[in-house]
């Protein structure tokens, strides 16, 4: 079986490079298309344990992919930014004293920030006003934003509280130029596991439209809430910084 039939092994890659401090990044495959190894490449901005993961939850949050982070190794270089502006796989190779040559046998092109969200935290605790209150950190580059909301007491409440929390920190890093609403919910049973499943509206304008998305329940089902948000929201939110 050839690598990358199993996952998308180079969107993995393209998904992972775009993370921030990230230089380059190879993944290894196995022999039947997973994940072998993850190499991660970084500046040392991020440290190693939050870049794994970052790693993990970009994974899961854009491709459905959940790796062990024993899997995930992170290395830092001391090449520095091109004159055009950003940092090359060819100069961190030559840097390393390796091959500018990635896995595809093309040099690299110059990393560029991206405007994606990733997850911190979620945190839920008690309300005196409304029975449960739930805080969602997001972080894009250097910037942290925290979205909060608060409702009923049950499972289902807690998954959308988390969904809602989420889509408020995404709000506020992307001002009051459009509205983004949750349509709702579910966590569903499939594959003898658990997902959560989103529904987001968007407005931008007269315009509107629905975002779907969705993630294993692994930690929790507010982490997979979260994810799913996240799942939803990163293209149309990556789409606007062009």
């Amino acid at each position: 079986m050839i690598a990358g039939t199993v996952l998308p092994l180079q969107r993995a890659e393209e998904l992972l490079a775009s993370l921030h401090s990230v230089v380059s990044v190879r993944i290894v495959p196995t022999e039947s298309g997973g994940v072998d190894t993850i190499h991660v490449l970084t500046t040392g901005e991020t440290p190693a344990k939050q870049m794994v993961r970052n790693v993990e939850s970009a994974l899961m949050a854009h491709l459905g992919m959940r790796v062990d982070h024993r899997k995930v190794s992170v290395a830092v270089t001391t090449a520095r930014p091109t004159p055009g502006g950003g940092i090359t796989a060819a100069s961190v190779a030559l840097a390393e004293g390796v091959s500018p040559a990635g896995p595809s046998g093309a040099t690299g092109l110059p990393v560029t920030p991206r405007r994606t969200m990733y997850f911190e935290d979620v945190e839920i605790r008690g309300s005196r006003k409304k029975g449960v209150a739930c805080k969602v950190t997001l972080r894009r580059g250097d910037e942290t934003f925290v979205g909060e909301a608060d409702g009923s007491e049950s499972d289902r409440g807690r998954v959308e509280l988390a969904a809602r929390a989420a889509l408020a920190a995404i709000a506020k890093s992307e001002g009051e130029d459009h509205r983004l609403g949750l349509e709702g919910s579910k966590v569903v049973a499939a594959f003898d596991r658990e997902f959560v499943f989103v529904g987001v509206t968007v407005r931008l304008g007269r315009e509107s439209a629905l975002l779907t998305g969705s993630a294993e329940v692994k930690d929790s089902a507010e982490t997979a809430a979260v994810l799913a948000v996240l799942d939803a929201t990163n293209r149309w939110v990556a789409g606007r910084a062009g």
